[in-house]
């Protein structure tokens, strides 16, 4: 789902919390994607694991979702920023991780920070310029 405003494309995922606060799931300005903070929630059912590998998992899913409908994919990716509320629950999704960015080596940092949602243990933030990268 997609929306114009202003030049720019917005990327919507379904998400209801795009709509309670009023943000895109991502925003394309000519080759640029930004990706906002996106959690590990399955936006279709609202539902979210408790597991945070699994959270990781679903976060690099909606994320992907979002690239693919900018016409982009991970390996356009350049930026990535990792959101945990717990330090020691980052090092445990690292093979998750790397299965999506070990090739791409995009710039990147963790930060230790409260979420929106007590449920949510982790958010994943990513820039992406188009045709930057190989498809991965």
């Amino acid at each position: 789902m997609t929306g114009q405003y202003a030049g720019r494309q917005a990327i919507l995922s379904g998400s209801a919390f795009e709509e309670q606060i009023g943000y895109a799931r991502a925003v394309v300005d000519g080759d640029w994607v930004h990706v906002s903070g996106t959690t590990g929630f399955d936006y279709a059912t609202m539902t979210i694991s408790e597991d945070v590998v699994e959270q990781a998992e679903q976060c690099l899913r909606n994320v992907g979702a979002a690239l693919e409908e900018a016409g982009c994919s991970f390996g356009d990716v350049l930026r990535v920023r990792y959101l945990l509320p717990e330090r020691a629950d980052f090092e445990p999704c690292w093979p998750v991780l790397r299965r999506y960015f070990g090739e791409v080596r995009p710039a990147a940092t963790m930060m230790v920070c409260g979420l929106a949602d007590p449920r949510m243990k982790f958010e994943i933030e990513v820039y992406a310029r188009r045709g930057s990268g190989a498809h991965v």
